[in-house]
């Protein structure tokens, strides 16, 4: 009688000493990039949510899914930045015209888009 290992297309060696040893292999995850919004996500759910942190790891999905919400937030992000400096007037001009009042202005607005991005996405 087979045993469940070998019934699902497992194998087994014999080495020197008589004992059957299953032949297990590791095939490398695939590569995802995983920016600074996967980081965060991997953190909040590695802290906050173990069971669909551990469920993701141990299926191989871990990765992919990081990838995917970091271009998902940065995406986001770019866009909340680019529209707030839109509403609040912040121009190339300014930048050149005043400097330290653009980077205050922009630091404000990254702050903002920051914040967001936690909220809607990273800690959802």
């Amino acid at each position: 009688m087979k045993s469940l290992y070998e019934q699902t297309g497992g194998t087994f060696s014999e080495n020197g000493n008589g004992h059957l040893i299953p032949d297990l292999s590791y095939a490398p995850a695939e590569q995802f990039p995983i920016g600074v919004w996967g980081q965060r996500r991997k953190k909040y759910l590695r802290e906050y949510h173990r069971g669909l942190y551990d469920g993701l790891l141990l299926t191989g999905k871990l990765d992919q899914h990081l990838s995917a919400i970091d271009e998902q937030a940065q995406a986001r992000y770019d866009l909340i930045v680019e529209q707030m400096k839109k509403a609040q007037g912040i121009t190339e001009l300014l930048k050149s015209e005043n400097p330290f009042i653009w980077i205050q202005e922009m630091n404000g607005i990254c702050d903002t888009a920051r914040e967001l991005v936690n909220t809607e996405i990273i800690f959802a």
